[in-house]
């Protein structure tokens, strides 16, 4: 039977979750992770610049490690959430 890492004092109460929107883009080898109050919606608004045929300069500001970001809009190559977990 596998038994699942759990150092002393951590338990599920401990653990919380966060997510992040992850930008991929065109010609980048890694993508942008960007910490925000509401993921769901700059995941959204992201998906809808992607559909423009119009290129929009898109400027950010976050909540984690990259205070302001910008980018173009054409050089989105996909978006993601991610869910991750803390204590």
């Amino acid at each position: 039977m596998v038994q699942q890492f759990n150092p002393q004092g951590m338990n599920a109460q401990n653990i919380k979750k966060r997510y992040a929107v992850l930008v991929f883009i065109k010609s980048s080898t890694a993508p942008l992770v960007l910490y925000v109050k509401d993921a769901q919606a700059l995941y959204q608004e992201l998906v809808e610049k992607m559909q423009s045929p119009n290129a929009s300069l898109i400027e950010k500001e976050t909540e984690g490690p990259l205070k302001k970001v910008c980018f173009l809009s054409n050089q989105i190559a996909s978006v993601a959430i991610q869910e991750e977990q803390y204590v």
